[in-house]
């Protein structure tokens, strides 16, 4: 089984766990960009891109997941300590505990893990083509006061006071769901990501457990 990981600063691994999250996208690597020229060809539901050779592929079977694929989220063991406690035992934590996966999750073994996601979709576009739609199931929220966007733990420096409400917040809302994803997408995968708009794997999903 393989596992996914989603950032915890971002909140994106408890959005994904509260069923606000929904889909994820994941930059198609460079050495892919390198091997085609990205002619896509699109006929109905499939997606092919010319190699040098002269062949198509379709693009999604190029990703690192599948559609029904179950995949385990990643959540470093100290996160799941009961879990793990309940599930193996005392003493599989105190071994676990001595392991670079007890703060880590990037070295955490999938089976392990106690909540996954199964591949529902899986689409190739532009980083800049996300609609509003999709950006709230990339876990954007919406705020009823002041109204706008957010993303939790984009805080601003300075609070933000609302003339009309006479509150202050933390979080000032973005305007619209696209500008809060975004800045998202420039703290998860880097600066000028969003400026850059590379071919992303969009994959949906849907929490199993």
């Amino acid at each position: 089984m393989k596992k996914i990981l989603f950032n915890d600063k971002f909140h994106l691994t408890e959005a994904v766990l509260n069923g606000q999250k929904t889909m994820t996208r994941r930059i198609v690597p460079i050495d892919l960009h390198n091997s085609t020229d990205w002619r896509a060809v699109e006929s109905g539901d499939y997606i092919a891109v010319e190699t040098r050779d002269g062949d198509f592929i379709d693009i999604r079977d190029c990703g690192n997941y599948s559609v029904g694929e179950v995949v385990a989220i990643a959540q470093s063991y100290s996160q799941i300590e009961d879990y793990i406690c309940h599930k193996d035992g005392y003493s599989e934590v105190m071994v676990l505990k001595q392991s670079s996966g007890w703060n880590n999750k990037m070295f955490v073994r999938a089976e392990l893990m106690p909540h996954h996601i199964r591949i529902t979709d899986i689409k190739v576009e532009r980083m800049q083509d996300i609609s509003d739609e999709d950006c709230l199931k990339e876990g954007v929220g919406c705020a009823a006061m002041p109204f706008g966007y957010y993303v939790k733990g984009i805080e601003l420096k300075k609070p933000y006071y609302e003339s009309d409400t006479g509150f202050t917040w933390t979080h000032k809302p973005f305007k619209s769901p696209r500008e809060a994803f975004a800045v998202l997408i420039d703290k998860v995968s880097g600066k000028g990501t969003w400026e850059n708009n590379p071919w992303v794997f969009v994959y949906s999903f849907e929490l199993i457990d």
